[in-house]
């Protein structure tokens, strides 16, 4: 049976994912449409077409391979120089441009002269390319509020579970006490399983996140504290002391690098599902905008870590990167839990709400052939046009974005090869939940 549902939670991701690639595609088509742009094909997935049908002028269907999509715009790319639009050069280099450039035109139609990519305004072509990542933020906006206003999260709540016996360092044990080991504060304040924070020296308690802030800004002080028990609130004492703990940031969350010393009570939180308020959803959704940024500006760094999982064996950190595979194992792997049905479908909202949040932000970068090259190319034509009109000199025309082909393809052949790794690493030594 937990074979099946294995299986089943695999599928249930596969069709998601293929969501979100539609949905991202359908902005570039709608918004193409939109500006009379020609548009013979809108696909889901490479490879072998699967399915298609022809409505209108365009024939949508879905191929075998679902890691991505594409619409075929005509006219992507501007004629050369020369107006012609064939090879032209035994150049490697201009072979690509060259090939690249007749791709763009292969389609073409009478009476399609007016219908083309290149011709339309700068602004109008920002549009059709950013339309395509704006509709995997606007997916992931609506998944996550679905999750944290509707669903909950499982988070650490201000109400104890455990009560630590003495005071131990970051990463030993707190089942068992050294002989030398002083007892914990919340051990002497009294502390109980059950106990619910009402306040912390003064300071009235909502979140976990801020009693465990309030908590390590207070080494050395002797503390009020108001609990709840059995329906009365009572009044604690406690002697914070200070503690080596591991680092957090500052949600709460522990982050790498060597323990620091803080304030220390000695108690574990509960865990509970928690709703948030669309102020904390929107916060929390920052925070997760923030770490996405920083994560993309760190996968180069993850390349050697990647690499020893496959070829070592090396456990995968917490933080290593995944692909479409290890994320379609991990919704297999909550499926085939024994938990609840609820629990299994917020993991699911959370895994595709931060897909489609990585879509926006990876397709954002401005490199070609990602969606983000070609807004590039068009915002440089609009300054250098302007600035033209500004110095009077002759309209330059468009920006031939053809001619970063061959960068386009180093930038692909990059993630390709990374790709292939990260799928490599997934598939050999796959990262687990805990």
């Amino acid at each position: 049976m937990s074979n099946l549902m294995w299986v089943l939670g695999i599928l249930i991701f596969l069709i998601g994912l293929l969501f979100s690639i539609a949905w991202h595609e359908l902005g570039h088509l709608s918004t193409a449409k939109l500006f009379k742009i020609r548009v013979p094909q809108y696909m889901v997935g490479f490879g072998p077409t699967v399915w298609s049908r022809k409505k209108g002028e365009t024939e949508y269907g879905i191929k075998a391979i679902p890691l991505g999509g594409y619409i075929r715009m005509i006219g992507m790319f501007p004629p050369g120089a020369d107006g012609r639009i064939t090879k032209r050069s035994s150049s490697p280099w201009r072979t690509m441009i060259e090939d690249a450039r007749e791709a763009s035109y292969e389609e073409l139609q009478p009476g399609d002269e007016h219908r083309l990519f290149y011709t339309r305004k700068p602004w109008q072509r920002v549009i059709v390319m950013f339309a395509g990542p704006f509709m995997n933020l606007i997916l992931s906006v609506v998944l996550f509020l679905l999750l944290f206003m509707g669903m909950g999260v499982q988070t650490a709540v201000p109400t104890v579970s455990t009560v630590s016996q003495c005071v131990v360092k970051a990463g030993q044990p707190t089942d068992t006490c050294p002989t030398d080991a002083p007892k914990s504060p919340a051990n002497l304040a009294g502390l109980r399983a059950g106990d619910r924070f009402v306040s912390f020296d003064g300071d009235e308690i909502h979140s976990y996140k801020q009693l465990q802030a309030d908590i390590r800004k207070s080494p050395g002080k002797q503390v009020p504290i108001v609990v709840e028990r059995g329906g009365q609130r009572l009044t604690l004492t406690a002697d914070i002391t200070s503690n080596t703990v591991n680092p957090v940031d500052k949600d709460g969350r522990t982050v790498k690098g060597g323990p620091v010393t803080a304030g220390f009570l000695g108690f574990t939180p509960t865990t509970g599902v928690v709703r948030m308020s669309l102020g904390e959803s929107t916060d929390e959704m920052y925070s997760m905008a923030e770490h996405g940024v920083s994560s993309l500006v760190a996968l180069p760094g993850k390349v050697p870590g990647l690499w020893h999982a496959v070829v070592d064996g090396t456990p995968r950190s917490t933080d290593s990167p995944i692909g479409m595979v290890g994320a379609a194992r991990l919704g297999g792997d909550v499926f085939a839990m024994d938990i609840p049905a609820t629990q299994q479908l917020a993991f699911f909202v959370q895994l595709l709400a931060g897909i489609n949040l990585s879509l926006f932000l990876f397709n954002m970068l401005p490199l070609l052939p990602l969606d983000g090259g070609h807004i590039a190319g068009a915002i440089w034509e609009s300054v250098r046009r302007r600035l033209a009109g500004l110095l009077k000199r002759p309209d330059p025309g468009p920006f031939d974005v053809a001619k970063l082909m061959p960068f386009a393809y180093v930038v692909a052949t990059v993630f390709i090869c990374f790709t292939v790794l990260v799928m490599a690493a997934d598939v050999v030594n796959p990262v687990k939940l805990n």
